[in-house]
């Protein structure tokens, strides 16, 4: 069973009154992810990237495997957009579209979303994005999702150039979730093993104590590791087969920071056009309203 929230506007959307008006839209990843899907429009047929070959990329990994830190370092540091599916899906929801009607119906009968309307829902965002680079995250899960991923984005000429695979042993993830504490408040995590907190069991900035999550346990380990082998390994081995332009990397190691040199060596290699993120720039609604009707209307921007 899959529960959703309502999607929450970033701090740079502000809604106020009846009209709603948006008074400024951020252009960094995370804020362009969650605009509505109509403003989106405004991004699809520019290339902020330079020359070189775009980064389209799926990352995979055993659960405690560092996927998040990792991405998220990836994304922070290059002008590289994150997509999860959960967080579109919410958003079509939110939003009312035909995806996010469809989809409310049979979340609303507690049935799984077939592969095809989850498809929809990863190439609404991925037809605006064709000339940026690019994380999607969440998707494909299963073998079925990734063939039928792959033959969207063949068919739009704009193939994975990059799947990779972190390789952690077992019990190096056992011992780092056994070992983990959360300050739910904040958020903040610590692990005994290598980000003690100060006092054991308080959070470092407010005193509060730290909590264990209910799944950081051995026996919920054992079952969400047996679900990522059985889904995950016949997609490796369909990416590993491939004979198109698909890069398979495993990158092998303890820790995260052991890792980080070599995924973003990888993919530098991938991806020779990427650039660093750029100063926070942002853009008005005004000139983006602007901009819509210009397209709108066939006239050049």
């Amino acid at each position: 069973m899959i529960s959703f929230r309502a999607a929450r506007l970033p701090p740079s959307v502000s809604m106020t009154g009846p009209t709603r008006s948006l008074r400024c839209i951020s252009s960094s990843a995370s804020v362009f992810k969650a605009l509505p899907f109509f403003l989106n429009n405004l991004r699809s047929g520019t290339d902020e990237q330079g020359p070189g070959k775009h980064l389209r990329m799926l990352m995979f990994g055993k659960p405690g495997a560092g996927k998040g830190t990792l991405s998220g370092r990836l994304v922070q540091k290059y002008d590289i957009l994150s997509l999860s599916t959960g967080d579109l899906l919410r958003q079509h929801i939110a939003e009312k579209t035909e995806i996010g009607r469809q989809a409310e119906e049979i979340v609303a009968q507690g049935l799984l979303l077939p592969d095809e309307l989850m498809l929809k829902v990863v190439t609404s965002r991925l037809s605006l994005v064709q000339n940026r680079h690019w994380i999607l995250d969440g998707f494909p899960r299963t073998l079925g999702q990734g063939k039928l991923l792959d033959e969207h984005l063949l068919s739009q000429n704009t193939p994975l150039s990059l799947v990779v695979n972190l390789e952690v042993p077992d019990d190096v993830i056992l011992g780092r979730i056994t070992d983990r504490w959360i300050h739910l408040p904040s958020g903040r995590v610590y692990n005994l093993s290598y980000n003690r907190p100060k006092v054991d069991g308080f959070d470092d900035e407010t005193g509060e104590p730290l909590s264990k999550r209910p799944d950081d346990n051995e026996e919920v380990f054992s079952r969400r590791l047996k679900q990522f082998y059985d889904s995950t390994s016949p997609l490796l081995s369909y990416y590993s087969s491939h004979t198109n332009s698909t890069r398979l990397m495993t990158l092998k190691g303890h820790t995260s920071d052991e890792i980080w040199p070599r995924l973003e060596a990888t993919v530098l290699g991938a991806a020779p056009g990427l650039r660093e993120r750029p100063a926070w720039k942002k853009h008005s609604l005004s000139e983006a309203v602007l901009e819509r009707k210009v397209m709108v209307a066939g006239k050049p921007n």
